[in-house]
């Protein structure tokens, strides 16, 4: 929440920037300082409607708000509009019943940026199907710099420009100033000569001329004691004169539109502005406002807007809609009958559904198998390249393993131990050389290291194989053999067994990985590097005497001289060697495995068949009472689909839109389906082919 100083502060420059630009309309720099100060205000006024992280939506019932009218006030333009994001009308029109959606706008001259910018979006948005765009010229004489700038980017967009209606409002304004009638019919031939869509239009009289016919008469004064109740409160005991009644008397008076007609309307001098409005009415009546309205100009707007909304549009979202669902159409009637066909087609007797289900035995151990090879064989395909995430986790560790432990060897290696090894190993000697203390090091080295690559490989391997079996038994494949056989057909037991293969294998191959760190690197002693120079510098350190002093002094020389042999070694191992070992000792051992088992699980079909035919004629009703069922929710769904675009039909044919006609499914589609099956067994001997005959 912003802290009240904050607020207190930006009031405060806003103002300042109101009194420097000398009010609100004298710049954009000013009216954008009037939308922040109104927006302020609006969060000060309703904080305890705003909700600090989502959009809180709100009924009129929730404000209190009686009637529209009270809504229209707290939202009209102001602090409460500048916390508004949307406001959702809801009222009856035919022009609503086909889904349009009128969308009141801030305006391209929105004193707040983003306002303008989100109408500009919406006249741009292909889905607007009508801009109504509502001018000043009429009472203004020329057009602001924001409709100059709205009708260039319209005349760089013909499909913006063909669906905008140019309404200029106030035109009863050029009634009674002939130059300003000038101007407008002036900037209408140069401006707008390529658009057809020009209407004018008198807002003010035509709205509120359609109110007076409708909801007034002469017991409410014509609407002052109802319409215009607020407006007319009496100040000092008389009453003032709403808008609307004294544009009308206006009208009558000095607007020259009524010269023409049988209306002799006199207005008095004598009487105020409201009893002149209430005695003209009173004695003309409705065929005078009807004469306002049209003089209004909104009527032809009304009309224009209808037609091009009913006649244009609508024929053409129709025919847009039926184009899209033309595909889907056609593919949900192909889907519906094919998934009927392919019911028909089963066997509706029980013998002849258990029939079925044995001939088609082989062939689905034959699948389970395919399947099961298949599957590991994209288990082990991810492993190689590094697809499986599990997999990666493991062979990190042992690689984490492998640094941590050779990092601990180097820091925890003893010459004096290496050096009693080697004067053990030779009795008749007190001394023993740097070589064979080092021989006793690199030995002793790599011996732990192969501890650790065993130990790890083992783990390795074990969790591979128990993943590997987890994802086997979530298998379809593996719930399909147990349907046909009422177990898994030895698969679990060869992955055990195999198991068991990989870890001897990965034993094997990590002891002759690490038996060759006993050999010293090939460029150890290469003249030139850092390791033999480190070996003399050790030398002429262990040179020094012959007793066992000089050797345990040059311990941290002999530790760095072994450490740069050793970490070439197993970086070797970890990042290049051993998993490629890896890989390839996985492919090597189960895609032959693989193959067997698969060969095994179809060499069971007589054990299978016996197995089956236990809980095949339970099996074979369930089935043929699921496929009638399945069967009449297909017919289902085919009358719902039919009614539907039965509807989307009949509504193009009213519009004459015959090209545009969905896709029916009618009787003479399923003409084409078998009246009868009948299911022949030719093959049931293990290992042939297995043939159904389809016989109308």
């Amino acid at each position: 929440m912003v802290s009240k100083e904050v607020t207190t502060l930006l009031q405060q420059v806003c103002d300042k920037i109101l009194e420097q630009e000398g009010g609100e309309s004298k710049s954009d720099r000013a009216k954008q300082a009037q939308g922040l100060k109104l927006l302020i205000e609006g969060y000060l006024q309703n904080g305890d409607r705003i909700h600090p992280n989502n959009n809180a939506t709100y009924s009129m019932e929730q404000f209190n708000f009686s009637n529209l009218t009270e809504a229209a006030s707290y939202a009209r333009r102001g602090s409460n509009s500048a916390v508004l994001k949307r406001l959702e009308y809801h009222c009856s029109h035919p022009l609503l019943q086909d889904g349009n959606v009128l969308v009141d706008m801030p305006g391209i001259d929105a004193p707040v940026k983003k306002d303008a910018e989100l109408t500009y979006r919406k006249i741009e948005d292909a889905e607007t199907s009508a801009v109504v765009c509502v001018l000043k010229p009429a009472s203004a004489g020329d057009m602001t710099t924001e409709e100059t700038e709205l009708m260039e980017k319209m005349r760089a967009n013909p499909s913006i420009r063909d669906r905008v209606f140019y309404v200029f409002n106030r035109i009863d304004q050029t009634w009674y100033n002939a130059q300003l009638r000038q101007r407008l019919d002036n900037l209408i031939q140069t401006q707008f000569r390529d658009s057809n869509r020009i209407y004018k239009t008198s807002g003010l009289l035509g709205f509120y001329g359609s109110q007076i016919k409708h909801h007034t008469s002469g017991r409410d004064r014509y609407g002052l004691d109802s319409l215009f109740a607020e407006s007319v409160k009496s100040l000092g005991g008389e009453e003032e004169t709403p808008q609307f009644v004294s544009e009308f008397n206006n009208y009558c008076a000095n607007s020259k539109k009524l010269t023409r007609t049988n209306f002799l309307v006199t207005v008095n001098g004598y009487d105020t502005p409201n009893e002149n409005y209430t005695r003209i009415l009173s004695e003309w009546g409705t065929p005078l406002i009807d004469q306002l309205i049209t003089d209004s100009g909104i009527e032809d707007f009304r009309t224009a807007i209808t037609r091009y909304l009913t006649e244009e549009k609508r024929p053409q979202l129709f025919s847009n809609l039926a184009d899209d669902l033309q595909p889907l159409c056609i593919t949900l009637k192909k889907y519906y009958l094919d998934k009927y066909r392919e019911i028909d087609s089963q066997p509706r007797e029980i013998e002849a559904m258990k029939l079925q289900e044995l001939i088609k035995l082989s062939h689905d151990l034959q699948e389970v198998g395919q399947e099961f090879s298949k599957h590991i064989a994209e288990e082990i395909n991810k492993i190689t390249v590094n697809a499986d995430s599990l997999f990666e986790e493991d062979f990190q560790k042992l690689k984490a393993k492998m640094v941590s432990r050779l990092d601990e060897l180097l820091q925890t290696f003893s010459v004096k131990n290496a050096y009693s090894r080697a004067t053990f190993t030779h009795p008749r000697n007190s001394t023993a050389p740097l070589l064979a203390v080092l021989v006793e090091a690199l030995y002793y080295l790599a011996n732990e290291l192969e501890d650790v690559l065993v130990e790890e490989s083992k783990a390795l391997v074990n969790r591979f194989c128990q993943r590997l079996l987890d994802r086997v038994r979530q298998s379809d494949y593996y719930r399909k053999l147990y349907r046909l056989l009422g177990n898994d057909g030895g698969i679990e037991t060869q992955l055990q067994q195999m198991e068991e293969k990989l870890s001897h294998a990965l034993v094997s191959e990590a002891k002759t990985e690490c038996d060759r760190y006993v050999r010293e690197s090939p460029r150890f002693y290469d003249e030139g590097t850092f390791s033999i120079y480190q070996f003399r510098q050790t030398l002429q350190q262990t040179s020094q005497g012959y007793d066992y002093e000089s050797m345990i002094q040059a311990e941290p020389a002999i530790r760095q001289l072994l450490k740069l042999d050793f970490e070439p070694k197993v970086s070797t191992t970890i990042r290049k060697n051993f998993r490629q070992t890896i890989n390839q000792t996985l492919k090597t051992q189960l895609l032959p495995m693989t193959e067997k088992q698969s060969d095994d699980i179809l060499q069971q079909y007589d054990k299978a068949r016996a197995y089956l035919e236990q809980n095949l004629e339970q099996e074979a009703a369930e089935k043929i009472a699921k496929n009638v069922r399945q069967q009449g929710d297909i017919k289902q769904k085919i009358e719902q689909f039919n009614q539907a675009v039965s509807g989307i039909n009949a509504c193009l044919q009213v519009m004459k839109l015959y090209e545009h006609q969905l896709p029916l499914i009618v009787t003479s589609d399923f003409s084409i389906l078998p009246s009868s099956v009948e299911v022949k067994e030719e093959k049931l001997d293990q290992g042939d082919d297995d043939e159904i005959d389809y016989l109308n």
